[in-house]
């Protein structure tokens, strides 16, 4: 202790920010190599394969540094008909919104089971013992939308705008059966705590088995969220040139890239922690197993989850074409919504039912 402060409790979580922060700026980097090679096996070309021979390291393991220095390098222009602050902020928000959402989200065993070193238990969650974290998440991945909507205003150019308005009016829809989607496992598992549910499945059964409506909805959902194919209309470059960052260059543009693909580990780390058990392995793992090598285990059992989960994004990428606009809409507001609704009233009434049975 000094002056009241626990300096290794404060020293920890630092050390869990730099190793979240660091390691998942450098995922991203690399899933830009590996969206490339998953791009050039459906379209059966090679894909990346030469920078880095020079160093004798195979499969373009360069390639990420070199497109990140080309983002560095390259000349950054402002035009001048922009409204310079917002045009500058959108993309910070598009990074911070993205970066903070990893405060809550567990990546291994938390509570007094973990690995202990020094005097109490390592806790693989940057902001352990926050009960709303599911909530925390929806709320910080909503802001997201404002950097698009901001890029698009600020850069004062048509293509732009009617980007912004596409992500706006998408985003918005969206966010609806999304959250309505959750809440069956919410009511299942009865906590918002993400640990908390996962050790509901490590008990119980996977989210998938339980609500395999709601995490349809919710996958469809997060391609939606993320801007990802079939649903990256706000940037649909056959009508609207580059969307919404039409006007950024250099490292602007590159952060909003870094941004997407953010959204895209949280929204694989949401969905593996919701509905596929998170670093349950059945038959393999239980909450009984403690130590150093379990947690590591089921560290890596949960981030092997969440890539194969990326890699599955990335496949629905280059398999289905882009849908039009009011597809889209409709999908939203005429489907997924009452879909999700009718999930939820059936899901509360089956707990509602055995619950009275077992009293």
């Amino acid at each position: 202790m000094l002056f009241g402060i626990d300096v290794f409790l404060i020293a920890g979580i630092l050390i869990k920010i730099l190793l979240v922060v660091g390691i998942s700026q450098g995922a991203v980097a690399y899933l830009i190599l590996v969206e490339r090679k998953v791009a050039a096996y459906a379209q059966d070309r090679i894909g990346p394969n030469r920078c880095g021979m020079q160093f004798g390291l195979p499969f373009g393991l360069l390639q990420p540094l070199a497109d990140g220095a080309k983002m560095l390098l390259k000349e950054d222009v402002i035009p001048k008909y922009v409204d310079k602050p917002v045009y500058l902020l959108a993309p910070m928000i598009a990074i911070i919104a993205a970066t903070i959402s990893f405060a809550v989200i567990p990546f291994g065993p938390v509570g007094p089971n973990g690995p202990h070193l020094f005097d109490g238990p390592i806790q693989f969650q940057i902001a352990p013992g926050i009960d709303v974290g599911m909530v925390y998440v929806f709320a910080v991945g909503s802001l997201g939308v404002y950097s698009i909507i901001l890029a698009g205003w600020s850069s004062n150019n048509k293509y732009a705008f009617l980007g912004g308005l596409r992500s706006s009016a998408q985003l918005i829809s969206y966010e609806i059966p999304m959250g309505l989607s959750v809440i069956g496992m919410v009511l299942v598992a009865r906590s918002l705590d993400l640990n908390q549910i996962v050790e509901w499945q490590d008990r119980n059964v996977w989210g998938i088995v339980a609500q395999p409506l709601g995490f349809l909805l919710f996958l469809i959902s997060a391609f939606a969220e993320t801007n990802r194919l079939p649903f990256d209309l706000p940037e649909s470059e056959q009508e609207l040139v580059g969307g919404f960052h039409t006007e950024y260059s250099a490292m602007k543009f590159g952060m909003f890239f870094l941004g997407e693909y953010l959204n895209i580990i949280t929204v694989c780390f949401m969905t593996v922690a919701i509905f596929l058990g998170g670093w349950d392995l059945p038959f393999v793992t239980d909450a009984s197993q403690t130590g150093w090598f379990w947690a590591i285990f089921k560290l890596l059992v949960f981030v092997g989850k969440v890539g194969l989960m990326i890699v599955f994004v990335m496949w629905i990428r280059w398999t289905l074409p882009r849908f039009r606009y009011d597809q889209l809409m409709d999908l939203a507001w005429k489907t997924m919504i009452p879909l999700s609704l009718v999930n939820l009233v059936v899901t509360a009434t089956l707990i509602q039912l055995i619950w009275r049975s077992h009293t």
